[in-house]
């Protein structure tokens, strides 16, 4: 085949109306036949860091991870060389893709030809192209004028499948430089990415960019763990209030007696302990958003405040008589059925209809398994960094067994499988050796232990507590650890399936537990 024939092709395809995904997937097939590589990438530089979003030969998780040049020093070298740049085979500079190649995927540090070629707009370096072989020597013939012609079309195919993301994005708000601007931010951002390809996720995103341009209030509904925080924060970074504050308020976590306080404010004197005047949530977020997370473990007391501040845009301090306007954009998530709720008569309806005017639900993450991959490979990349460790891969098993597990607790529970997993697999790896992760250390194909609902006490049970001659705290002590030695006797001793068997959190089970010297 004619060398100039996949050069020719790249330059057909910069005049073709083609999606930025499918130039990217089109400039690789092209390189694999003008290059004799098993494996191929595609990397953007973002500040001092490479995000690749195109591969061919790599494992899945690639296009999770960020390469910062100063953890990678033959990326770094392209860059800073800013031309192509072939490797030898006995190069001391460790390989980014090492254990990576899906041709060889159980070895590490082999003997193989690597090169970088600079992917050039102007004068001004904007990603790299990557090919590796593991055959030595497989890019000696190529020329250099080859070389730089390549890199030069595959920065031209680069720069156009970013112009046209920025053009569909400026096609809806009407500010080229601005959403382009913001994708960069995005990206850095890191933990405040929604990650993933899957057409549950596409659609995600796009009732997000429906709604953020609205002032519309958005209920993100969806299971523990999907990260509906995750949305609420791309809704404000995508709206015409992303310059002005987001305020976030767990409203499970407030007691009742100071809620109101919290969202509204006090005057100084207005109840025990305020000692001073204090703005609440809804006045700091004025211009901007507020978040209430876990909106249906709002006290019923407090609703009707939050419903005229919805509708009306009026709020009082409490302990005052006057009224303040605010300008807020409220989103709200709950993991319940909020209309189930107002049927038990424990959320207001017409509050759940005003939160409700825009509702998007966020699908668990075994609707969109084939995330998975990409989810891994980010996360895994950040206990990376966290924890100083060199290359952290995952082998074949461990990847099918993330894939094939059910993930009740969501993308937080994949988050701290892998935390956990990295952690043994850096115990039992070698000192300096790539830390590898088997589908062992994962710990997901045990059977879980059997979930037994404790036998509730009955009144029977109640009369056998001895009561003559005690206070009522000392009967009610004795009845509570009755009935949690009798929850943790019908699950064998396991204290964990007691705590779900009683409806609890397992942590405030143990200082129930120790409390009432069952355990120290």
């Amino acid at each position: 085949m004619d060398a100039a024939d996949p050069l020719l092709a790249i330059a057909v395809d910069l005049t073709r109306s083609l999606a930025a995904k499918d130039r990217l997937e089109r400039l690789l097939e092209s390189v694999r036949r003008a290059v004799p590589c098993d494996a191929a990438a595609v990397l953007e530089l973002v500040g001092d860091e490479l995000v690749p979003l195109a591969t061919h030969g790599l494992a899945p998780e690639v296009l999770g991870r960020r390469f910062s040049r100063r953890e990678h020093p033959r990326l770094d070298v392209v860059v800073a060389r800013g031309a192509p740049v072939r490797f030898p085979s006995d190069s001391s500079l460790p390989d980014p893709y090492d254990g990576l190649l899906l041709a060889n995927p159980d070895a590490t540090r082999d003997v193989h030809a690597c090169l970088g070629l600079p992917l050039v707009e102007g004068e001004r370096i904007i990603g790299l192209l990557t090919a590796d072989a593991l055959q030595p020597g497989a890019f000696d013939d190529l020329g250099e004028p080859f070389l730089r012609m390549l890199g030069a079309l595959a920065g031209a195919a680069l720069h156009t499948a970013k112009l046209i993301d920025a053009l569909e994005a400026a096609s809806q708000h009407h500010a080229q430089v601005a959403h382009v601007l913001q994708r960069e931010a995005v990206m850095r951002q890191g933990t405040d990415q929604l990650i993933g390809t899957a057409t549950a996720m596409q659609r995600l995103r796009r009732e997000i960019e429906i709604v953020a341009p609205s002032d519309f209030a958005v209920l993100v509904t969806g299971e523990t763990g999907v990260g509906k925080e995750l949305v609420a924060r791309s809704v404000h970074r995508h709206s015409p209030r992303r310059d002005q504050p987001l305020i976030c308020v767990n409203c499970a976590a407030l007691p009742e007696s100071i809620v109101e306080s919290e969202l509204f404010g006090h005057l100084r004197g207005a109840y025990t302990g305020a000692t001073s005047d204090r703005a609440g949530k809804f006045e700091v977020a004025d211009g901007g958003t507020l978040f209430l997370d876990e909106i249906g473990e709002l006290p019923l007391s407090v609703q009707p405040k939050l419903l005229r501040a919805l509708q009306e845009g009026e709020i009082q301090r409490v302990g005052s008589d006057r009224v303040q306007r605010v300008n807020v954009r409220v989103v709200a998530a709950t993991n319940r059925d909020l209309a189930a709720e107002v049927e038990a008569g424990r959320f207001r309806a017409d509050l759940y209809h005003r939160l409700n005017m825009y509702p998007i639900d966020v699908p668990p993450l075994r609707e969109r398994r084939s995330d998975i991959p990409l989810l891994a490979g980010f996360f895994l990349d950040r206990y990376r960094r966290q924890l100083g460790l060199g290359p952290v891969r995952l082998t074949e098993s461990a990847r099918l067994a993330l894939c094939g597990a059910d993930w009740p607790g969501n993308v937080r529970e994949l988050d701290h499988s892998l935390g956990r997993a990295v952690l043994r697999a850096k115990v039992a790896g070698a000192p300096g050796a790539p830390t590898v992760i088997d589908a062992g250390q994962l710990q997901l194909g045990g059977p879980s232990p059997p979930v037994v609902a404790p036998r509730a006490p009955s009144a029977s049970d109640a009369v056998l507590v001895e009561t003559k001659g005690k206070t009522l705290k000392q009967v009610v002590d004795e009845t509570k650890r009755a009935v949690v030695l009798a929850a943790v006797d019908a699950t064998g001793g396991n204290w964990a399936a007691a705590a779900r068997g009683l409806g609890m959190a397992r942590g405030n089970l143990h200082h129930m537990a120790e409390r009432l010297g069952i355990r120290r």
